[in-house]
């Protein structure tokens, strides 16, 4: 069986080979010319002449995809001049030649050697020539042809996109345009039907159509619900050959969403909602909470919630939490639960987005009541005023009511209340408050000019629940009385001219008074009754808070008096008036023809006789010129004493060993006794450095200890260095070493004269007599004393 299709498809194959040749074979006698030359009439009688030529063809074909076993013939070359003697040499080039395409040059048969893909390329364009075989000279003039590779339906259809994805409203109509898909196939669209395309759908009935040719996916059901279902997969197929039989397919897939729309109004779960608030509640806080269930999403879905009745109304508000669409049930004012116990509301949920298409589904909102039952709460008590404002005269008597409080316990239990002043707001304790019944009095007397208002607090708390209290507000006022004198507003100092004229003014004063202003301005001036008619100046009340002083005379003279003194008396509008007597100081002044000020001081006479003020700059800078002087010169010479060399011999570092030992007396002489070199806290062999600090304990070797009642000083003294010399403590440079031990004393006593020639002592030294020749010049000296006096 296998072996009779193979020869079906060889002979299929030589049938359309033989027909293509047929038909070039036909192009070539019909387009091949006469080997001789002839006359053709022209339209007019003209007669033309056409030139010889060996061959013209247009093109071969060759069909793609062939595996045959042996190479395709596409096509063959013959001239004219071709004898059959092999003396023609038939040669190709051009696109593939050589490669993809063959020709034998004797007979110039072409063949395909490799299978060729159409969609790879289409054509290949070749040059065919003739040329003598054994000369190479071309016989016939290049000629190109073109070889066509025929389609076959050898690929499938490809969609643009492997998954598509769509959105269409729910509720579309019927035939509603979703999405169009688009498939395109790589075979010869002007050669059969290879690249013919159908378009079916495979999945997605009976909810989605598509048109075959366009490939454009409709809707084809009315009213799909995205609440019932939001999602479709729908399989697209595209065939080719037209969608018969024996076409390649290919496919995609298409998810659809169903969009949302505004087809579903808000539906309260429940008729009724049962809610409570404590009558302690301040306004703002939640008491609860309403939601209506909209199946819509998005803006489709948002819900606004507003109360349309009920008794409550005044009492209660509603807001939209926009996150969760509930509606929020807060308080609107303070709640009393022994004047109202329960309160009913009628809620109104309703889309805030209404789509005009659906009205009819409407309406788009729903009602559901809401009852709030308030609870009794255990209330602190309640002032009558939410703060108080008092009066009281200031200087009134310790003792003097000020006002009255009063609170009351809001609870049906009424219970009793106690009053007390917050020390925090009156620190100086200026009021005090009865504890029963509210009055305030004052405790000491109170001034206006130190403090106009008191601003205090009062408590109120229940007597048998401590924790329950409040809090009101007391303003007391300190009403003015006239106790204050008015003064000078500023400390005033007043310069006249010597050359001023009569009746000049030359300052202009004003009054300040600490009361308040009914007791204050307007102010009156005046000179003492004893002095009103002053040789000097006078006074001239203005009538507007100030007064003008002027000059009664003119020649002054800062010789005779520089200073004058003018009392002013200012009185004040209160009732009854209160005045004060103050002094303005006057000073004489030197001034200019125009009046401008040049001195004031009565000394500038004196001192042009005297040395003018360069000079005195002059002697003043001589002076620190001198002192600067000494002051270098002193230090100088205490830089000078300073040594800028430390010499050797003061180096510090000399190894200086100190014996501070008295000696042994006679026993000097006869041996010397090295246990007194010896430091008794050294016994234990090890004695430590004093002059720096060690790093660490260093422990002698016990070989290097010396014999404590040693009286070898050599010995000593090498045990020593080797000490020194291993200690790993020891500084690299000499040290001072000091045995601060002083002996343990000499059996002759003390035998120094520094006391003897200073005191008068009655000690008997006549047994130096008996010590021998050695001592004989102490018996001389101190044995002698006798013969010495009586000598005398």
């Amino acid at each position: 069986m296998k072996e009779d299709n193979c020869l079906h498809a060889a002979l299929i194959c030589l049938g359309m080979l033989y027909y293509s040749h047929a038909i070039t074979t036909e192009k070539l006698n019909h387009a091949r010319p006469s080997l001789h030359g002839h006359h053709e009439k022209g339209k007019e009688g003209q007669v033309l002449h056409r030139s010889k030529r060996g061959w013209v063809w247009n093109q071969f074909f060759v069909i793609e995809e062939y595996t045959g076993p042996d190479p395709v013939l596409v096509g063959r070359l013959h001239s004219d001049i071709d004898s059959g003697d092999g003396n023609i040499k038939y040669i190709l080039s051009g696109e593939g030649a050589g490669i993809i395409f063959v020709i034998d040059d004797k007979s110039g048969n072409i063949h395909a050697t490799k299978t060729l893909d159409r969609e790879e390329r289409a054509q290949y364009t070749l040059t065919a020539q003739a040329v003598d075989r054994n000369t190479n000279r071309p016989l016939e003039p290049p000629s190109e042809f073109i070889v066509k590779v025929q389609d076959i339906n050898d690929n499938p259809p490809e969609f643009l996109h492997e998954n598509y994805h769509a959105n269409v409203p729910e509720r579309s109509n019927v035939g509603t345009s979703v999405i169009q898909v688009t498939a395109s196939d790589a075979d010869d669209p002007t050669y059969g039907n290879s690249a013919k395309l159908v378009y079916s759908i495979l999945e997605g009935q009976p909810y989605f159509s598509v048109e075959a040719q366009t490939g454009i996916i409709r809707t084809a059901l009315p009213n799909m619900d995205r609440e019932a279902k939001e999602e479709y997969h729908v399989v697209i197929q595209a065939k080719d050959m037209g969608g018969h039989m024996g076409g390649l397919s290919g496919t995609t897939k298409v998810t659809i969403t169903l969009t949302d729309v505004n087809d579903n109004p808000p539906k309260f779960p429940q008729s009724v909602y049962q809610m409570s608030v404590s009558e302690a509640a301040v306004p703002g806080e939640e008491v609860g909470r309403v939601k209506a269930k909209d199946p819509d999403i998005g803006e489709n879905g948002l819900v606004a919630y507003s109360i349309i009745d009920g008794d409550g109304m005044d009492m209660f508000e509603i807001t939209t939490d926009y996150e969760t669409q509930e509606g929020v049930v807060k308080l609107k004012k303070l709640l009393d639960f022994e004047t109202k116990k329960s309160y009913s509301l009628k809620v109104e949920a309703a889309n805030v987005h209404i789509d005009p298409k659906f009205i009819s589904n409407g309406p788009f909102k729903d009602t559901v009541t809401v009852k709030i039952s308030v609870e009794d709460a255990d209330e602190p008590p309640v002032f009558l005023k939410p703060s108080y404002i008092f009066e009281v005269h200031e200087n009134a008597a310790s003792g003097t009511v000020v006002g009255k409080v009063h609170a009351k316990d809001p609870d049906a239990a009424n219970s009793a209340i106690r009053y007390s002043i917050d020390r925090h707001t009156d620190l100086e304790r200026y009021f005090v408050i009865n504890a029963e019944d509210g009055n305030i009095k004052t405790t000491k007397a109170l001034d206006r000019e130190e403090v106009a208002w008191h601003n205090i607090s009062v408590f109120a708390v229940e007597v048998h629940k401590q924790h329950q209290e409040a809090k009101v507000p007391v303003a007391i006022k300190v009403v003015d009385v006239n106790d204050n004198a008015p003064k000078f507003a500023a400390a005033y100092e007043a310069f006249v001219c010597e050359n001023a004229r009569s009746n000049q003014q030359f300052i202009t004063i004003s009054a300040d008074d600490k009361d308040d202003s009914a007791n204050g301005p307007r102010f009156i001036f005046s000179l003492p009754p004893e002095i009103i008619h002053n040789p000097n100046f006078t006074l001239r009340d203005n009538r507007d808070n100030t007064a003008s002083v002027l000059v009664r005379r003119e020649g002054f003279s800062r010789q005779k008096q520089d200073l004058y003194l003018l009392p002013i008396v200012i009185s004040d509008g209160g009732l009854p008036p209160m005045s004060s007597t103050n002094t303005l100081t006057i000073r004489v002044c030197g001034c200019d023809s125009n009046g401008s000020l040049l001195s004031c001081n009565a000394e500038a006479y004196i001192l042009n006789a005297g040395l003018s003020t360069g000079a005195l700059i002059a002697i003043l800078a001589c002076i620190v010129i001198l002192l600067v002087i000494v002051v270098l010169f002193v230090t100088l010479k205490r830089q000078k004493k300073e040594p800028l060399i430390i010499f050797e011999e003061e180096d510090v570092r000399e190894n200086i060993i100190t014996y501070d030992d008295e000696g042994g007396g006679e026993e000097d002489t006869e041996a010397f006794d090295i246990a007194t070199l010896q430091n008794p806290d050294g016994i234990n062999g090890f004695i430590p450095r004093k002059d720096i600090k060690p790093e660490y304990q260093y422990m002698p070797r016990p070989g290097l200890r010396p014999a404590p009642n040693s009286v070898d000083v050599d010995d000593f003294i090498n045990t020593r260095i080797q000490e020194a010399d291993n200690d790993p403590t020891a500084p690299p440079y000499d040290s001072i070493q000091i045995y601060g031990y002083e002996g343990r004393g000499s059996v002759a006593g003390s035998l120094s004269s520094l006391e003897s020639a200073t005191t008068d002592s009655d000690l008997d030294y006549d047994y130096l007599q008996n010590w021998g020749p050695r001592f004989k010049k102490l018996a001389d000296l101190y044995g002698s004393k006798d013969t010495f006096d009586d000598d005398c």
